[in-house]
């Protein structure tokens, strides 16, 4: 059998089980030229980090990982803490910068609170609802990076836009993840987006993660920033000392937003 690593192995189980919801042990075996025994170590471990929900043979997507997939179901999640982390971002930003705002629904909370203030700034974003929130600012050029829109959302994936980040000078980029550990950095679920967040956060100056505390701790299919591509972290989490100290040690800035005391599973 071919040498394939776990996290290949994972990614494509999840690409399979975002497609039809469910996976066998036998097909998987067969396609991947994996053994069962690895793929069942696989499919426990990944159940263990709530990614999916082992069946006897196989595996099921997780409804709410599912759900999280879609933007409408992301926005209203969490909404009152993403509010105070867009506001505690927006003291970061000053005038003439050129910033880059993800697809995340964090992002666009920071883009509704630009809209509406006095403020010259040149705005690149992968996000279709955050290009269109900040289109009709007078003050505000929207660059809209180019990609394939991804079903059941208003983000843009691919590589067709990267192009363009040669061309700009990035003084911020500020992103969500669907999960985040001091191990694999940023991460998120779908492989075709994060292979565009890792050119838009190497095109970057400076990146500031924007993650409420069900990020905190939580695994995803694949990373797209590890902790040393990390300059900010603005959280409502109330990090523990020690979890704060690895950071630290790492110079990430720690910006937490109040009331600041959810539990993050650290």
């Amino acid at each position: 059998m071919s040498k394939m690593f776990a996290p290949e192995r994972r990614k494509i189980i999840m690409e399979k089980l975002y497609a039809s919801q469910r996976v066998t042990i036998k097909e998987l075996s067969e396609e991947m030229d994996v053994s069962e025994a690895t793929l069942r170590t696989d499919l426990t471990k990944m159940e263990e980090e709530g990614l999916l929900k082992r069946t006897h043979g196989g595996a099921l997507l997780v409804e709410d990982l599912e759900n999280e997939t879609r933007f409408s179901s992301r926005e209203k999640k969490n909404k009152e803490e993403k509010s105070l982390i867009a506001k505690q971002a927006l003291e970061l930003i000053t005038n003439s910068q050129c910033i880059m705002l993800d697809a995340s629904s964090t992002a666009l909370e920071l883009a509704k609170l630009l809209k509406e203030m006095r403020i010259q700034l040149t705005v690149v974003t992968s996000g279709i609802n955050t290009a269109l929130e900040l289109n009709e600012h007078p003050d505000i050029t929207v660059i809209l990076l180019g990609g394939i829109v991804k079903r059941g959302s208003y983000s843009l994936e691919g590589s067709l836009g990267v192009s363009i980040l040669d061309k700009i000078h990035i003084d911020l980029m500020f992103t969500s993840a669907n999960g985040f550990s001091l191990e694999a950095g940023l991460m998120d679920f779908s492989v075709y987006e994060v292979e565009l967040k890792k050119a838009m956060v190497k095109a970057s100056k400076k990146v500031v993660a924007l993650l409420d505390h069900t990020k905190i701790n939580k695994h995803s299919i694949a990373s797209f920033a590890s902790i040393d591509d990390i300059d900010i972290i603005i959280t409502d989490c109330d990090l523990p000392k020690d979890y704060r100290g690895k950071l630290e040690e790492k110079q990430i800035g720690i910006m937490t937003v109040e009331p600041g005391f959810n539990d993050c599973g650290c």
